[in-house]
């Protein structure tokens, strides 16, 4: 590995640390180097806050001085903004701190950035090389460029499959209602955490009584959604209990009430693609797709999905909901105690 992809894996690392806490914006890590040393780290932390570049040089100059930032390298994982936003442009604070060089691991999508970054860079004299490890600085900012480039939220299916098939058992008791075992379900948790958007079907509600929250892993709750088209659930079910922001597709009416939102939609139209047009309105850049089987077909047989992630049990059941039928290329496949876990990509 050449010593620029070498900082540029250490911009991802410190990036990663945002995931979760930063969207809509991307993770972004920066690194300033002098004469081969890490002198100043820094990563975006939280959305709305000072972005990766700016905590970066302030560790380095506070070690260090201003005046060693001329004789310096700057590493990014994305290119540098040049727009006022909710923090000023980096680019401004690149050029007016003499910053020489600059490694830049991709462009930024973003219509207002685009390569603007890396043109007033230049501009200003400074030596920029870019596309340095670009396929890991995607793959980091997965949900970010297919928010840019689909003009959709990044989507996720996950479920659960008994060994022999089955995503639901004809008759739920107390020893067939999980599949999966208690590890799996805290990872799920933590998956909560990190995406902006969760999704299950009026019948999930119904059955189930899902939360939909963070409850088994420290972080945010993300923005819990569900199709009710004649608006038939009952107000007593978790999802209406205002401990999450709720988002409620349907039939009937455009409504805000407390932390829950119903959005009319047209059901003589398709469904989806409507609901991800919203979704894309609000900005909101990734969402799982928690169930049930029919909306994860649905995603499915409409190729509307990004990755799957799918849970194998030890249990058998015999008969019940079959399993969503899914094609892709497989990333990973781990265990988590007697759990099989299989992560895909649509090909």
């Amino acid at each position: 590995m050449k010593p620029d992809e070498v900082y540029m894996q250490r911009c991802l690392e410190l990036a990663s640390n945002g995931l979760g806490k930063v969207a809509p914006n991307p993770m972004v890590g920066a690194l300033i180097v002098h004469e081969g040393n890490i002198i100043g780290e820094g990563f975006h932390q939280q959305y709305g806050k000072a972005h990766a570049e700016v905590n970066a040089i302030m560790d380095a100059v506070s070690n260090h001085g201003e005046d060693i930032l001329k004789h310096t390298i700057l590493y990014v994982n994305l290119e540098p903004c040049v727009h006022f936003g909710k923090t000023p442009p980096c680019t401004d604070l690149i050029i007016s701190q003499k910053i020489p060089k600059v490694v830049i691991g991709t462009i930024d999508p973003f219509a207002k950035i685009n390569g603007a970054g890396i043109a007033k860079l230049e501009n200003a004299g400074v030596e920029v090389i870019k596309n340095v490890a670009e396929k890991n600085c995607l793959e980091l900012n997965k949900r970010f460029f297919t928010f840019h480039s689909k003009q959709r939220p990044y989507i996720i299916l996950k479920f659960a499959v008994s060994a022999d098939g089955f995503i639901a058992p004809e008759k739920m008791n107390a020893e067939n209602k999980w599949i999966s075992n208690e590890l799996s379900r805290q990872l799920v948790h933590k998956w909560r955490s990190e995406e902006q958007a969760i999704m299950v079907g009026t019948n999930t509600v119904r059955i189930d009584n899902p939360s939909l929250t963070v409850r088994n892993w420290p972080g945010k709750n993300p923005l819990r959604i569900t199709i009710d088209r004649e608006l038939k659930l009952d107000s007593a079910f978790h999802l209406f209990d205002n401990s999450a922001p709720t988002l409620v597709f349907n039939n009937v009416k455009n409504e805000v009430k407390k932390n829950i939102e119903w959005v009319k939609i047209d059901f003589q139209k398709p469904v989806l693609q409507q609901v991800l047009d919203s979704l894309y309105g609000k900005n909101i850049q990734s969402v799982l797709i928690e169930g049930g089987a029919q909306l994860l077909q649905s995603f499915i047989s409409e190729n509307l999905w990004d990755e799957a992630r799918i849970f194998t049990g030890h249990q058998t059941f015999g008969s019940g909901i079959k399993a969503p039928v899914i094609h892709g290329t497989m990333i990973s496949e781990i265990r988590i105690a007697c759990d099989r876990l299989r992560i895909m990509r649509k090909e």
